[in-house]
């Protein structure tokens, strides 16, 4: 049994749609939790124009009845406030206004590259998929296997470590309980100096024209030993982490627990250490691999660290090429945020938590989500293995 995402849907189309296949019945889904994963993908200082415009929900089409999911695929819809805007220009069917074509690709974006794939000579052909809004879809399919993993014990969560050049502390010991308040901060940041830091150099930036990047990382809690596997590549759940998450737009680089900073280090200094005690079984004080050795759960926290490049929509375009006259030119310029990434650690959650319910079908099967807890108990019994 496996899990399936699929998204479709344009960012000034009519709407988004996220289509969930291989969920278990009996799945108690709350509408409130879906609803406030998709409030808390808007938030962050540096938006732009665009967030309040929308104010996204998710509307449930298919594949749950009175709250419970059905065993079927499950459909989520989630409405473009601003299509009222663009329909003329995005509308499905042919319209008798004559509209203008995009012929100013950003560097940076999907946008040339798409329009020579796809043979189009309208640029919007491209961006309009290409766009991050697309993630209010992932978000929405993220939310429910949240709700799916939170019924075996885990819990997934994310933090701002960096933007541009402000870094936070980091805090290896981070537990669930740390992260009750973090969407209270601008920018989704623990820790509260660089939370003022991170502010004045969006504030500095936005002024200057400019757009920035950061990292944000993702931390599960719960997770049992022995998800994913090692006997054939694409079984290890660090290569599906890792692909899950570079497929976030603007994410240029994936890093698993200390995985960039163990490079530089002797092994001694690289590795956790196995330890035993009749009260914890098997542990480790440390968690240097993220959670992950040989592309399966330790049983400790799975920590993965995302890079996001500066968006690619600059308020002072650069420099591109008409694509029509081939005649030097400036990139299109429209409506952009200056800073995301506290948005995109909304996402990065949605992706791994993605992964994550997949490895639990993959693992345990069961049609009914009392199957599922029923072969997960069974399996920790048999690993005599504790929650820590």
């Amino acid at each position: 049994m496996t899990l399936r995402l699929t998204t479709a849907g344009e960012s000034h189309g009519p709407g988004l749609t996220c289509i969930l296949e291989g969920m278990p019945a009996g799945l108690e889904l709350d509408r409130d939790a879906l609803n406030r994963d998709l409030a808390r993908r808007q938030l962050g200082h540096g938006r732009g124009g665009r967030m309040k415009i929308e104010r996204d929900r998710v509307e449930v089409t298919g594949g749950v009845r009175h709250g419970h999911t059905l065993g079927g695929p499950i459909a989520l819809q989630v409405a473009n406030r601003d299509y009222a805007n663009w329909e003329e220009r995005m509308n499905p069917w042919p319209v008798e206004a004559a509209l203008a074509e995009v012929h100013l690709p950003r560097p940076g974006h999907a946008d040339l590259v798409g329009t020579q794939k796809f043979k189009t000579t309208d640029v919007r052909n491209v961006l309009e998929r290409a766009s991050a809004r697309e993630t209010a879809a992932r978000v929405a399919g993220g939310a429910v296997a949240k709700a799916f993993l939170h019924q075996l014990g885990v819990q997934v969560f994310s933090h701002v470590l960096q933007i541009t050049s402000v870094h936070a502390a980091r805090r290896p010991d981070l537990t669930p309980a740390d992260f009750d308040n973090v969407d209270e901060s601008p920018v989704r940041c623990l820790d509260a100096d660089a939370t003022k830091q991170m502010v004045a150099e969006i504030d500095r930036l936005r002024k200057a024209n400019e757009s920035l990047g950061g990292v944000f990382e993702v931390i599960a809690f719960g997770l049992t030993p022995g998800l994913g596997s090692h006997v054939s590549w694409e079984e290890r759940l660090d290569g599906r982490l890792g692909q899950a998450v570079l497929s976030i737009q603007a994410i240029k680089a994936v890093s698993i627990g200390d995985g960039a900073e163990v490079a530089g280090l002797p092994g001694s200094q690289a590795h956790d250490e196995i330890f035993y005690n009749e009260q914890d079984g098997y542990y480790r004080e440390t968690n240097r691999a993220g959670g992950l050795e040989g592309g399966m759960t330790t049983g400790a926290p799975v920590v993965v660290r995302a890079s996001m490049k500066p968006l690619p929509t600059l308020t002072k375009p650069l420099r591109s090429v008409d694509i029509a006259t081939h005649e030097p030119a400036e990139a299109l310029r429209e409506r952009t945020d200056s800073c995301t990434v506290p948005a995109a650690g909304v996402v990065g959650e949605a992706m791994v938590a993605f992964v994550l319910a997949d490895a639990y079908r993959r693992k345990f099967g069961g049609d009914h989500i009392d199957d599922v807890r029923g072969a997960l108990e069974s399996y920790e019994e048999r690993i005599a293995w504790r929650r820590r």
